[in-house]
């Protein structure tokens, strides 16, 4: 049997680069993956083929509707080829999942692939087809991610009522695409679509679009996106989801209780995630899961098991790729004895649309809620010369800082190229700047970059120079 100092089980982004962690602190370290490549939901089924099919669709869009106006003219219409788009995704996927196996290689991180399920506290069953091997672990790391939810009536026969996972290797573009839930996963997929030439309609329970997300965002990203051709219908609570041939029907009751019928060839079922601890067998090691399914851990990530700790979408909190990287990292430099520390106010929130949305601190809304006094700052994104330049000129960014201290609370931004710009708000927000200290900090001209720096200064005495 072989023996290590860590296994970690689940190789996403949280395990593999908690694995990589524990092997430069000196650890012997095992990775265990159900599936043949390493990568977990985010490389395999998640951000990065999501982020391609965007990437791609985006480029059709630009060749339909603004090369012209650019003074590009292709001769003859512009076709997709859907099948070739899913390949050069596909290529993106295994040369990434590559990358972890080269990693993994590099760091000399043994890797099992099969099942891992604790036989105890320190020991783990791997299992593939007929074969089972067992290895002992003086610590592990759960790190086994999420799987898509559905509502309980709902039967996914990932055929016509799909989830993302089949949402991203479609073999024809739908001609009606009807997206249950107003999030993250639902309107990048929806934008998708749309641009290859599907309606889309996208049935929200709640009463906006991305609502963990500053109110502001999401009326503009709402705003946008209708602009574009994809319909909402906010506050529907959908009830019932039949199929019958190649036709799906959604019912659902409007605000005011009124039912109302929906019929498109797919429907993607895009209501969140949940944690996956399927054939994890967390009872034989006497970890503890809360009634959420979630794996109770304390501050430092440990479960109620001293050995045994847990990253990522398994755990509360937000189910975010970074987040789950940080918190592998610190679970490896605390098993090293570091003292590592996670802030997560200021773990940043993406939507990967366009235009792009990105987030990082307090919402408006939580500051009114909590009773703290700020002022708010906002730059629109089509004041800039490089968006007029660009064509992209929806968005703003929004600055929220104390009004007594003036540091800095929350900054939220959607336009071109934000979901790179919010590292530059991290990055301030760490070192608990003001909304002054941004202010006076020189932005390149022309760039989306020096909305930032108009926020601050509408923030901080209501003086932007371009607005």
């Amino acid at each position: 049997m072989n023996s290590y100092d860590v296994a970690v089980i689940g190789s996403g982004p949280g395990g593999y680069v908690a694995a990589i962690r524990c092997a430069q602190l000196g650890m012997k370290t095992a990775i265990i993956e159900k599936y043949d490549t390493l990568g977990g939901t985010c490389l395999n089924v998640g951000c990065i083929p999501s982020k391609a099919l965007l990437d791609s669709s985006h480029h059709y869009e630009d060749a339909v509707s603004h090369f012209e106006e650019h003074g590009i003219e292709i001769p003859g219409d512009v076709k997709i080829n859907l099948e070739k788009m899913i390949a050069r995704k596909q290529g993106v996927v295994d040369q990434t999942t590559k990358g972890i196996d080269f990693l993994m290689d590099k760091n000399k991180i043994d890797v099992y692939h099969g099942m891992g399920s604790f036989k105890d506290a320190t020991h783990i069953e791997i299992k593939k087809d007929k074969k089972t091997e067992e290895i002992e672990a003086k610590h592990t790391i759960i790190a086994t991610g999420s799987k898509p939810s559905a509502l309980p009536f709902i039967e996914i026969d990932k055929e016509r009522i799909i989830t993302s996972t089949e949402a991203l290797k479609l073999k024809e573009v739908p001609k009606h695409l009807v997206i249950i839930g107003g999030g993250v996963i639902g309107l990048e997929l929806g934008q998708v679509y749309s641009r290859l030439g599907a309606e889309v309609s996208v049935v929200e329970f709640m009463d906006r679009i991305i609502p963990g997300m500053d109110g502001a965002l999401s009326k503009e990203l709402q705003k946008s996106l209708k602009k574009r051709g994809i319909k909402f219908y906010t506050k529907h609570k959908v009830k019932e989801v039949s199929r019958k041939g190649d036709v799906v029907t959604i019912k659902a009751d409007d605000k005011k209780e009124k039912e109302v019928s929906f019929e498109a060839d797919y429907c993607l079922v895009a209501v969140g995630r949940r944690p996956y601890t399927d054939g994890l067998n967390a009872n034989k090691a006497g970890v503890k899961l809360n009634d959420r399914g979630q794996v109770e851990v304390n501050d430092h990530l440990q479960t109620n098991v001293s050995n045994i700790y847990a990253i990522g979408d398994v755990i509360k909190g937000a189910m975010l790729a970074h987040k789950a990287e940080e918190e592998g990292v610190l679970v490896a430099e605390t098993l090293a004895g570091q003292k590592p520390h996670i802030d997560y106010n200021l773990i940043p929130g993406v939507v990967y649309t366009w235009p792009e949305v990105a987030a990082v601190g307090k919402t408006e809304e939580q500051l009114k809620e909590a009773g703290v006094k700020y002022k708010s700052g906002q730059f629109p994104m089509r004041a800039l010369g490089r968006a007029r330049a660009s064509m992209d000129i929806d968005g703003f960014v929004k600055i929220l800082a104390d009004a007594e201290t003036d540091e800095v609370l929350g900054i939220h931004m959607i336009g071109a190229r934000t979901a790179d710009l919010i590292a530059e708000a991290v990055t301030a927000m760490e070192f608990r700047a003001s909304a002054e200290d941004i202010s006076r900090m020189s932005h390149a001209h022309p760039t989306y970059a020096e909305a930032v720096k108009e926020a601050a200064l509408d923030a901080t005495d209501s003086r932007p120079l371009h607005a």
